[in-house]
Parts: C-alpha cells; structure tokens; sequence
C-alpha cells in the first residue's frame, strides 16, 4: 500500500457535539502539576525541580476535540502522559466519567486502559521491530484477556483494514511499512479495545508533509464513525486547526488561553497566541498580503522551568508587561468573548483565519 497526499478535511462538519448542558464531561483536570526532582551531591538531596506541568485545569466532553498546542518543552506532552496515567501526577486531580484516577495503582487502572488509549509521536520506535502487525495490534486484547468475537485474528484484521491497511500485513513487521502506514498500525493498535478517549501526542509531527493529511483525515473519519473524544497535543497550528473543536494554548507548563476553534484563529486574546498565530505560514504571497499581518518577534529565550519568573511567565518576553505581571500570576478567567485567558490585559489581536493547513 502507498501514501498519497489527501487534502485534508476541516473538521466540524457531521463532528459529535458537545454534550447537553448539566452533564459531566468525560475528562476533568483540576490543578494538575508534575514537577521532576533534581538531586545532587553524594547524597542525592533534592536541590530543585523542573516544573514541566504547574497546575493546568481544562475539560474535555465527550465526542469533542480539544487541541493543545506550544512551543517544544511547554509541558504538553507531560501532560498527555499524567493523562493517561503513564506518569505520576505530582498534584491536582484527574477525573474520568467521574472516576478519580489521579493515584490509581496498575491493577485499579487496569480496567480504564480501555477507555483510554494513546497514540505515540514516533511511529518507528513506538513499534516493536520483533513482533508481527498481528502481535502489534493484537496485544491490547491479550493483556485485557479479552476475546473477540469471530477470533482475535479477524479482529485484528478488521482493525487494520478500518485503518486503511490491507488484511494480508497482519503477518508483516515494522520495517516493511512506510512511516504513515506505521502510524495506521498504532493507530490500530490504539483502537482495538473501543476505548471513548485517544490522547494523541504529536501523531503527525514525524511524518512526511505529504503523508500527514492523509493521517489527519483518518482521525477525523474515525471520530465521526466510532464517536471517539480526542485530545491531540501538537506544535503545528494550521493542523490543530483542521482537527479541533477547542483549542487550549500552553507556555512554560501553564495553560494561557482556551477557547473554540474558530474564535482563538479569529481573535487571540492572549499575547502569546497572538505571536503564535502570527508565525504561521501563508504560503500564498496574496493572501498574506490581503490579511495585512506583521510577524511578531519575541524578544528573548523561553525561560527555564526549573526557575520560572514570578507573576506571569510570559512577561519576560511580552511587549504588554506592566509592574502587575510580576507581583500577580493572572488566572484563567472567563471572558465575554466565550474565550477562557491568563492575562491581566487581554485584547483580540488580528488572528489567522485564512491560514491553510501545512500538510
């Protein structure tokens, strides 16, 4: 089977809605932080910490998208992991269908490893090279002692047929498959205990340009078939774009704006996200020129999470910053534009609504 570029759909269209005012999302994330000791000396004392996630709150309802993206070493990928229980939280709580798993043990997360499964960014090293496709994708029905109906074989083979692979891999490895086709495979291997929530991190990101719509599309088809919930962690926005129903923006461990889709690619409120938005490409020289905009040029380096500055995070390298952004840390707050946003002074900037997707 060969890759070929497919223009990807924009999501939205016949996408599940949110569900009915009143009723509890299917992941709720209070406070959550996870700070990485750093010990030294020959006794190994703790002198410090990398605080990759510092106290995040976000929901996600079932049916919908939620999209995170930030700059590399942000915290997003950290937080796809305490999500899916992969890692420890340090604080805060995760709640799932209500359930509180914020500390569950292997054997209590056991039975949610069901509903909840992860696709890997790098599709060569989340496959192991000795096992067949067959092994691959049918590993998460051996490890849950569950059996298929018409045999474990044919279930695997459905999989990879919905994936769009052929049923005569399953006997094939790894190495025989092209990048997009390897990510079919997790993809597969992701979907085979019908789980209600997929943490994607960066699914797109270690693939070819050519191949990554044809991915993005995929997930999108196999949302409106299967009613999945995604949360999808990415860096490239014009993709996030195309996939979510909201998007939530992070700097230095902490969430600095939520909001839909449409309104944070129309209007940004957050200063960082007006940075972001304005470093995306419009390749046409028209159009870029029509939209009138001016790449915004932060000054400085990302500082380091191990020491964050006080107040605000960002205001080392905002051109908004005032003497509040470092004696108060803003909250995620509410505001009428429906737009939830960390600032003391937020303002719609100019947006990219005319941005294509890259892939």
């Amino acid at each position: 089977m060969t890759d070929t570029q497919t223009a990807p759909a924009a999501h939205g269209e016949g996408a599940s809605q949110a569900p009915a005012p009143g009723r509890e999302p299917l992941l709720k994330v209070a406070g959550l932080t996870r700070h990485f000791p750093i010990r030294s000396g020959l006794l190994r004392r703790q002198t410090g910490a990398v605080r990759a996630v510092d106290g995040i709150d976000f929901t996600v309802n079932a049916g919908e998208t939620l999209g995170v993206v930030g700059e590399s070493g942000c915290g997003k990928s950290t937080m796809g992991r305490l999500v899916t229980r992969l890692d420890e939280p340090t604080g805060g709580s995760i709640e799932f269908e209500g359930t509180d798993i914020t500390h569950l043990g292997v054997g209590a997360m056991r039975p949610l490893r069901r509903d909840i499964q992860m696709i890997f960014q790098d599709p060569y090293s989340s496959l192991n090279p000795r096992h067949t496709v067959g092994t691959i994708v049918g590993a998460p029905f051996r490890l849950q002692d569950a059996v298929p109906a018409g045999g474990l074989k044919k279930a695997v083979q459905e999989l990879l047929e919905l994936c769009g692979l052929s049923p005569e891999h399953y006997n094939r490895y790894p190495h025989e498959f092209s990048g997009g086709q390897r990510q079919r495979i997790g993809i597969a291997r992701a979907l085979a205990l019908k789980p209600k929530m997929i943490v994607a991190d960066e699914p797109v990101s270690a693939l070819d340009v050519s191949i990554q719509a044809q991915v993005v599309n995929l997930l999108d088809d196999l949302q409106q078939e299967l009613g999945l919930t995604y949360l999808i962690i990415a860096h490239d926005l014009s993709v996030v774009r195309h996939v979510s129903d909201r998007v939530a923006v992070m700097y230095l461990g902490k969430i600095v704006e939520i909001a839909d889709r449409d309104s944070l690619y129309r209007s940004p409120m957050h200063p960082y996200t007006n940075a972001l938005m304005s470093a995306v490409p419009v390749p046409d020289p028209r159009r870029r020129q029509r939209a009138g905009r001016d790449r915004i040029l932060l000054k400085g380096d990302v500082p380091s999470p191990i020491n964050p500055p006080s107040g605000c995070r960002f205001r080392t390298r905002c051109w908004k910053a005032q003497d509040v952004c470092a004696s108060q840390e803003p909250v995620l707050t509410a505001l009428e534009t429906g737009h939830q946003v960390a600032c003391h002074f937020p303002e719609p900037g100019e947006g990219n609504a005319s941005a294509d997707v890259t892939a």
